[in-house]
């Protein structure tokens, strides 16, 4: 397993670990709209490594390990990372873009980062398949990664959680733009795939112009 990989992971637990039992260093280390116009742009990067709760952490360490390998063995650790680091921003970006205004925003979690993972590992390998605990057999990556930002819609439109649905998508966005940008010959030998990971992305869109968000 990449050491990188690994670093990310522990990293990641630690730090939610302090975060679940220090209740200051939460507030001073989550995305917060306010604190972020004021000049705290670290929290746009130390979001990422903060969770809700044991099952949110172990729900996004669970899909990197799952996904991260396939990035790792195609593009290598270094690429790796610029594509997890990437993602984390693009998530963040999209987030402050979408609620520059609502000052007391709050979101956290490393499901950008993983979402972008998720999607070049996709882009990667489309005919990869996995088993998720309540499904007894295999689905399409490709499914689990679309049903996954359209659950990220109900997420937003319900508001009814501190988790960072909306990166979800800039995540998405990073990892799509990232993959296609190393290895443009995609869009040539695997545009179906290209193509259907861009629907939800498109669907935040329209319904975000459209006022449904």
């Amino acid at each position: 397993m990449s050491i990188i990989l690994i670093l990310i992971i522990v990293a990641t637990v630690l730090f939610s670990y302090t975060g679940f039992n220090d209740v200051s260093f939460f507030r001073k280390y989550e995305f917060h709209i306010g604190s972020i116009r004021a000049g705290e742009q670290i929290r746009m990067f130390s979001c990422g490594f903060l969770h809700a709760d044991i099952g949110h952490l172990f729900f996004n360490m669970f899909a990197l390990f799952m996904f991260a390998p396939v990035v790792i063995d195609h593009f290598g650790s270094t690429s790796f990372l610029l594509i997890y680091l990437g993602s984390l921003v693009f998530g963040s970006l999209l987030t402050l873009t979408m609620h520059k205004n609502e000052y007391s925003y709050r979101a956290i979690g490393a499901s950008g980062a993983v979402t972008g993972i998720l999607y070049s590992a996709i882009l990667i390998n489309p005919n990869m398949s996995l088993y998720l605990f309540f499904i007894p057999i295999p689905i399409p990556a490709y499914l689990f990664g679309i049903g996954y930002l359209l659950y990220s819609i109900y997420g937003m439109k319900a508001k009814r959680d501190n988790i960072g649905h909306t990166a979800h998508f800039g995540g998405a966005i990073g990892g799509y733009l990232i993959t296609l940008l190393k290895e443009p010959a995609m869009l040539e030998y695997n545009t179906t795939m290209v193509l259907l990971l861009a629907i939800p992305i498109v669907i935040l869109f329209v319904m975000s112009k459209t006022g449904k968000l």
